[in-house]
């Protein structure tokens, strides 16, 4: 009986989560807007507290539903919280898609739950040890190198320059700093298992491993948090909830992909799946991106008429 409830009570969990979620980047616009018309800022804003404390619940939410419940099934729920997300921005913002971005939504969503479902799955990693052996592996070092020389061109470069025209730059941002943040999460519990223990077993490089880990998520976290919000003053909620949903996961399934070997077991069938996925996707974000550029036109014309 327990066995069974599990599964439930983890679903059941992730699907709150994700409402949760979904509402977070919809009160965080709503309160950077309220903060400019009344000329202050929005750290100042009690609506844009709600959803900062929101992303912190949703998050919290999502870790337990992941101790509950396998992630194939937990993962794809998070969709869900991309379309209450549209909903609520709809209600609150007046952020009306039209039919191309309801559609490019809808894309987005269903792309990714194809690309989680058909994903390779993680293995498990039983000791320090052995998460040391990953994180030193030579393509694992050489894909996190090029992670960190993207997102110096995007912060250093491109942000300054492009950001506040291109939504793709500051998801970008975010999205490749999740291949940081969920090896980072899923190496903590291991080190702090050696570091905090108490026994014999305990040791200054669990604990050096521990802290190290914890260091790059909190940076990583305060980063993504930073540009978030940078993205919010410029762009529609939903656009970038949907547009950054998929571009996160795609990134920690690449990240774990290559952290956890996991190409190796790939079949043809998966590897036609995940190629639908990623197309499906693309699909929804150049859909997306046109339902902006066309609103946008829209309104331009309209301001000029008026």
């Amino acid at each position: 009986m327990d066995d069974t409830s599990f599964p439930v009570v983890g679903v059941a969990i992730a699907v709150v989560s994700s409402f949760i979620n979904g509402s977070t980047f919809v009160l965080q616009k709503k309160g950077i807007l309220r903060a400019r018309k009344s000329g202050g800022t929005y750290l100042a804003d009690c609506v844009w507290w709600c959803g900062t404390l929101a992303m912190i619940v949703g998050q919290i939410g999502n870790f337990l539903a992941y101790n509950v419940a396998p992630a194939v099934v937990v993962t794809p729920l998070g969709a869900l919280g991309v379309l209450f997300g549209a909903v609520l921005a709809s209600w609150l913002l007046q952020e009306h898609l039209n039919l191309i971005g309801k559609l490019g939504c809808a894309l987005c969503c269903c792309g990714s739950v194809v690309l989680i479902i058909h994903s390779p799955k993680s293995e498990n990693v039983t000791s320090r040890v052995e998460l040391e052996e990953r994180l030193m592996d030579p393509v694992f070092l050489v894909y996190i190198s090029l992670v960190v020389l993207s997102l110096i061109i995007l912060v250093g470069w491109l942000s300054p320059v492009h950001g506040k025209s291109n939504i793709m730059v500051y998801v970008g941002i975010c999205s490749l700093l999740g291949s940081f943040t969920v090896p980072s999460s899923k190496g903590l519990g291991l080190a702090a298992q050696e570091a905090f223990s108490g026994t014999t077993t305990s040791d200054s490089g669990a604990l050096y491993l521990f802290l190290g880990l914890l260091g790059i998520l909190v940076v990583s976290i305060l980063i993504q948090f930073t540009f978030i919000n940078k993205a919010l003053e410029s762009f529609s909620s939903n656009m970038f909830e949907a547009i950054y949903y998929v571009t996160f996961t795609s990134c920690v399934i690449i990240a774990s992909a290559i952290l956890f070997r996991e190409w190796t077991a790939i079949g043809i069938v998966d590897f036609l799946g995940i190629l639908c996925g990623f197309i499906t996707v693309s699909v929804g974000v150049a859909l997306l991106r046109i339902s902006q550029e066309t609103t946008l036109t829209w309104s331009q014309t309209k301001a000029k008429e008026d």
